[in-house]
């Protein structure tokens, strides 16, 4: 049964990596503009990298989904109101002000939310119709986790890059313990294999809104998402399923990675 019809894809980040140069990512004239623009969602690969998100939660059964952009992000909003309107998922705004954090993102979205459950995911990730489809069936709040090898193996993510990402401890029970940012390699020795990656890929309960107002800015100065997510465990007893998955996901975070991503995606139609 699909219990969760809503989807938050945050949108706002400043695309710092996409900006910068780089003279071996050959670009066509409108990815290089875009690029420049730091719009990591508009890169076109035939069509904008968002519409192949969005078709693919289309696919795993959602119904809606909130795009949290920034206000300068006019290229987004036109796009999906005026020149393409999805046909099969409906599609709504919310502004993040200043780019302050992933939980701030968070919060942009409450209103669109209300009390339902519903998918959190970034706009640079391209994660596969059957593991959207999984967290949908999920009741409760809970995470994606992606084993380390298989992001690697079969996904555009080179391994240095991958060795960085946050890992997850997990539970017995099969609940989220915490999520261990930027891991050292004695932290990875410690939790055994398989190493389980976040990909910013969660369901919530309307719980973690109360938990994103709680916490503190981070010594990066910012309200990370990954803070509130132990505030909600710990304070507000807020339990996390953990879902491991072997798929990859495909990651769009600079110039280098957009000739990879399109070649994993040339056999997909989007259909929004």
């Amino acid at each position: 049964m699909h219990r969760v019809e809503k989807a938050v894809i945050m949108a706002r980040g400043l695309g710092t990596r996409m900006r910068s140069e780089d003279g071996s990512a050959r670009l066509d004239r409108g990815q290089s503009l875009v690029a420049a623009a730091g719009v990591k969602a508009m890169i076109p690969i035939g069509r904008p990298f968002l519409d192949y998100v969005l078709s693919a939660l289309a696919d795993a059964g959602y119904r809606r989904v909130c795009l949290v952009i920034g206000p300068e992000h006019g290229l987004i909003r036109d796009y999906y109101e005026v020149e393409s309107p999805p046909g099969r998922i409906g599609v709504d705004f919310a502004i993040q002000e200043k780019p302050l954090g992933t939980a701030d993102a968070v919060l942009a979205a409450e209103s669109f939310v209300g009390g339902d459950l519903f998918l959190l995911l970034n706009s640079d990730n391209y994660y596969p119709p059957e593991t959207l489809a999984a967290m949908g069936r999920l009741d409760r709040s809970g995470i994606a986790l992606f084993e380390r090898d298989a992001l690697v193996a079969s996904g555009n993510i080179p391994e240095e890059r991958v060795l960085k990402f946050a890992v997850a401890k997990t539970g017995p029970d099969g609940f989220l313990e915490r999520i261990i940012e930027k891991p050292s390699a004695d932290a990875v020795r410690e939790l055994g294999p398989p190493v389980l990656v976040s990909m910013n890929c969660w369901v919530f309960s309307p719980a973690i809104f109360e938990a994103c107002r709680s916490v503190r800015p981070s010594a990066r100065g910012e309200l990370e998402l990954t803070d509130a997510v132990q505030f909600a465990m710990k304070a507000l007893g807020e339990p996390i399923r953990a879902l491991t998955f072997r798929d990859s996901v495909l990651d769009l975070s600079s110039r280098s990675d957009i000739a990879p991503v399109a070649e994993k995606l040339k056999s997909i139609q989007p259909n929004p």
